[in-house]
C-alpha cells in the first residue's frame, strides 16, 4: 500500500512539474574507447543547452570521472549505502553545472545488496525525480548480469565504438546480448577516434547494417568523433575538452552529436519512475542468477 501511495505521489509530482527525467546508459563492448570522456562531455554539452544533468559513475574498477573533471569527490554510492547518507550529500557539482556521483571502491557490492540495502538504494534514486532532465549512467565495458539490469531499465543506451575490429566485434556481442532480453530498448551509437568523418560513418553504417540484418535491430547513428590530440591534452589538464578547447575539431564534432542527439525524438520515455520500477524488479534478490561476462 505504501508503494502504491509513493508511486501515485511521484506521478502527481511529474504532472505538476511537467519534467520527465530521461535515463541513459553509456556503454561499450570493450574498454579504452573513450566512454567516460564521452559521458562527461555529453553531460557538459547538455548542460550548456540549459539541461540539468547528473552522471552516475558505475564503471566498476575504472571509475575515473573525477580524473576527467579534475574534481575529487568526498563520498560515493558505497558510502551512501553503508552510512545511510542522502543521495544529495554524495553529489558533486562539476564544470558547467554538471552534477556527478562517484561509484567508489567496493562498487561491486551495489549489485549484491541485501533486501534492506537495496530498498534504501532504490529510495535514494527515487529522490532524484524532477531534479534532472538527464541521468547518465557511465557503465563498465562489456556486460554482466548486473550492468545489464541498469541498461534494460534505462530509456535508451548510447554505444561507443571505434573503428578497431575488436571494438566492433565486442560492441556487436554486447548489442546481441541486450537484444536477447529487450527488443524495445532504444539504441544509438557514436564512433570515436576516427581518422576522418568518412571512416567513422563507414564504420557506423556497416555496424548498423549488420545489426539490422542479423539481429533485426535499427540502431541510430548520432555522429562520429575524430582522433584529436586535444583530448589527451584535456585529460592531462583535467579539463573536459569541450571547455578546454571549444573550437577544436573534437569539440565541434561533439557539439554536432549533442544537437543530433537532442533532436532525436524517443518514441516512449519511461522516465525515472519507470527506470526505478524496472530496476527494482530486475535487482530483486529472487531475480538474481549470477553474472555473465560479455
Amino acid at each position: 500500500m505504501n508503494d502504491q501511495a509513493a508511486n501515485l505521489r511521484k506521478q502527481m509530482e511529474r504532472a505538476e512539474t511537467g519534467k520527465t527525467t530521461k535515463v541513459v546508459s553509456i556503454i561499450s563492448g570493450k574498454g579504452g574507447v573513450g566512454k567516460t570522456n564521452f559521458s562527461v562531455n555529453l553531460g557538459i554539452g547538455l548542460s550548456q543547452l540549459g539541461k540539468k544533468v547528473l552522471i552516475i559513475d558505475l564503471d566498476i574498477g575504472m571509475a575515473n570521472i573525477d580524473i576527467v573533471t579534475g574534481i575529487t569527490t568526498t563520498n560515493s554510492i558505497v558510502d551512501m549505502i553503508e552510512e545511510k547518507l542522502s543521495i544529495f550529500n554524495i553529489m558533486t557539482t562539476g564544470p558547467a553545472g554538471l552534477s556527478f556521483i562517484s561509484g567508489g571502491s567496493g562498487l561491486t557490492e551495489i549489485f549484491q545488496l541485501d533486501a534492506l540495502k537495496l530498498s534504501y538504494f532504490i529510495r535514494q534514486i527515487e529522490l532524484l525525480h524532477s531534479h534532472f532532465d538527464y541521468i547518465l549512467f557511465d557503465l563498465g565495458a562489456g556486460i554482466t548480469k548486473d550492468s545489464l539490469n541498469f541498461i534494460l531499465a534505462s530509456d535508451e543506451a548510447i554505444l561507443i565504438l571505434t573503428p578497431e575490429p575488436t571494438s566492433i566485434t565486442d560492441g556487436y556481442a554486447l548489442v546481441k546480448a541486450l537484444n536477447q532480453h529487450e527488443q524495445r530498448l532504444s539504441l544509438h551509437m557514436i564512433v570515436n577516434s576516427c581518422d576522418n568523418e568518412d571512416e567513422g560513418y563507414e564504420t557506423a553504417v556497416r555496424f548498423k547494417r549488420a545489426t539490422r540484418e542479423f539481429l533485426g535491430l535499427d540502431i541510430s547513428i548520432i555522429g562520429t568523433l575524430p582522433f584529436d590530440r586535444t583530448v589527451s591534452q584535456a585529460v592531462r589538464t583535467q579539463i573536459p575538452f569541450l571547455l578546454y578547447a571549444p573550437k577544436s575539431k573534437v569539440s565541434k564534432a561533439m557539439n554536432k552529436i549533442i544537437y543530433s542527439y537532442t533532436g532525436h525524438a524517443v518514441t516512449e520515455t519511461k522516465g525515472l519512475q519507470g527506470f526505478i520500477s524496472t530496476l527494482s524488479n530486475l535487482l530483486s534478490p529472487r531475480k538474481k542468477r549470477g553474472s555473465r561476462n560479455g
